[in-house]
């Protein structure tokens, strides 16, 4: 589904993304994993097309989209979700779902004006997915409830949401798991192992939980340095020496950790 070939970025003389290939197969959630200062998000900004590769070229599918911006993109069902969520925090919960969609009739002053009937039929049709939205994430109860006003947690889950309101094929998650307690982080698991199985969505997931990484992602790609240093299975990862070194400090008993145990492990 995606491709990414020998993408190389650099700040200031120092690569953040070093030489960089790896693939995200269709129909597979895909974790990205690595120390802080890996490259891990830049990759991400580089994939949606927030950040232009000083070289290299990304691919969805046989379509090269290294000069994409992001909007195009994400007509074409690439999405990026962000650690900290992005929403419409003054809308209702039903509401910042309902503006996701694009070309929206009356998002245009001639559609506003001369296509009434056109626009409410839309925006019905529109609603009835959000509400099926929040139904499947367990989320009707916060419908009228001021984004601004959820917790970190609920804010995930609406971000995924937001997802949902498009033809989403590939889906970047970046830190899904920060700043969520466990409850809504094994909700959110959940509901993203649904999407996958039940609606044919494509993950890749950038976390520091291991557990959650383990649990969710097959297969695992880990960078250090802005290169791909392995990729395999989750067994296969927490047995190489290299991850061990560059990631969990050498320390095989750390391969199995939280989010805050492996942060505190990782340089």
């Amino acid at each position: 589904m995606i491709s990414v070939r020998n993408i190389v970025k650099a700040f200031g003389g120092m690569r953040a993304v070093d030489d960089c290939s790896f693939d995200i197969a269709d129909g597979t959630i895909t974790g990205l994993i690595g120390p802080n200062g890996a490259g891990k998000s830049t990759l991400f900004g580089i994939i949606a097309g927030f950040e232009p590769p000083d070289s290299g070229h990304i691919y969805l599918g046989d379509e090269d989209i290294t000069a994409l911006p992001p909007h195009r993109r994400f007509h074409r069902g690439l999405l990026r979700t962000f650690q900290t969520p992005r929403g419409f925090e003054n809308m209702t919960v039903l509401e910042s779902l309902m503006m996701v969609p694009a070309h929206q009739t009356g998002e245009s002053l001639a559609g506003a004006w001369f296509r009434w009937g056109r626009v409410k039929a839309e925006e019905r049709r529109i609603r009835e997915k959000a509400e099926d939205v929040l139904e499947f994430l367990q989320l009707t109860h916060l419908r009228d409830t001021l984004a601004g006003r959820l917790s970190g947690g609920q804010k995930k889950l609406v971000e995924l949401g937001r997802t949902m309101m498009t033809d989403a094929r590939v889906v970047l998650l970046d830190e899904p798991g920060a700043g969520v307690n466990r409850t809504l982080l094994a909700r959110l698991a959940e509901d993203i192992k649904r999407l996958n199985l039940e609606r044919g969505y494509t993950f890749c997931i950038i976390e520091h939980d291991m557990d959650l990484i383990a649990h969710l992602c097959h297969p695992v790609v880990c960078m250090a340095q802005g290169r791909v240093l392995a990729e395999g299975s989750m067994a296969e990862i927490r047995a190489d020496e290299r991850v061990l070194d560059a990631y969990l400090g050498g320390d095989p008993s750390q391969a199995g950790t939280s989010a805050d145990e492996t942060r505190e492990a990782a340089p």
